[in-house]
């Protein structure tokens, strides 16, 4: 792992990929710990297309030390020059045979406890209990997404599509001219590796293709 690498890359492209930051006894604890937790909340979602966990630490806490283990706090240490705090985790597994695919996007949605009225905090939400606004862009520019990936990712199982540098771009309208596929980065990513992205970065992801499971966590900090 190399963290001086990785974060120039996420700076200067919005995205970067780690192949070690968990291993496979990690990553069985990981699974294990989730498979035994009772899944019957409003922040479990299952579909034919989707299984998911919002609110993830707060549904199962179990889960923080098995997450944030010594590889992945030296990393967040290395990329923040404050201090960090988690805003989001989710779980997802996409099923062999997931239809679902995402439109190229930004995260423009932060979650916070409270709704406040606060200047240039826009389009409140609440799910599932759960208060979500869209900040000022410099509090999306300061925050960082970690997609943990329990299975090996590639471009027939829904791995992430990107363009880069599209971040620097600000606020992006997905129907203008400010960028094109043509650019388009697929992000594979080996099983208990990890992409980094800024939340500007446009990002996508297509149907599953190969019949191979895709699991993984999202963290936002």
């Amino acid at each position: 792992m190399n963290c001086i690498k990785n974060k120039t890359e996420l700076e200067e492209n919005g995205y970067s990929i780690l192949s070690d930051l968990y291993s496979d006894y990690e990553i069985k604890q990981i699974l294990a710990c989730i498979e035994n937790t009772e899944q019957d909340g409003n922040s479990f979602m299952k579909t034919k297309d989707l299984f998911a966990i919002r609110q993830l630490i707060k549904n199962i806490p179990e889960l923080t030390d098995l997450l944030f283990n010594t590889k992945l706090t030296q990393l967040l240490s290395e990329l923040s020059e404050s201090e960090y705090f988690l805003t989001k985790a989710i779980y997802f597994d996409k099923p062999n045979k997931s239809n679902w695919f995402v439109a190229y996007h930004q995260d423009l949605s932060i979650s916070v406890d409270k709704k406040a009225d606060l200047k240039n905090y826009l389009n409140w939400t609440i799910k599932q209990g759960q208060y979500g606004v869209q900040p000022p862009i410099e509090i999306l520019q300061d925050t960082i997404t970690i997609r943990i990936h329990l299975d090996k990712t590639d471009k027939n199982n829904g791995a992430l599509k990107v363009i880069p540098k599209s971040h620097l771009k600000g606020i992006v309208r997905t129907n203008s001219k400010d960028w094109n596929i043509e650019n388009e980065f697929i992000c594979e990513v080996e099983k208990g590796g990890a992409m980094l992205m800024k939340p500007l970065t446009l990002h996508a992801s297509d149907r599953t293709t190969n019949g191979k499971k895709k699991k993984g966590n999202t963290f936002r900090v």
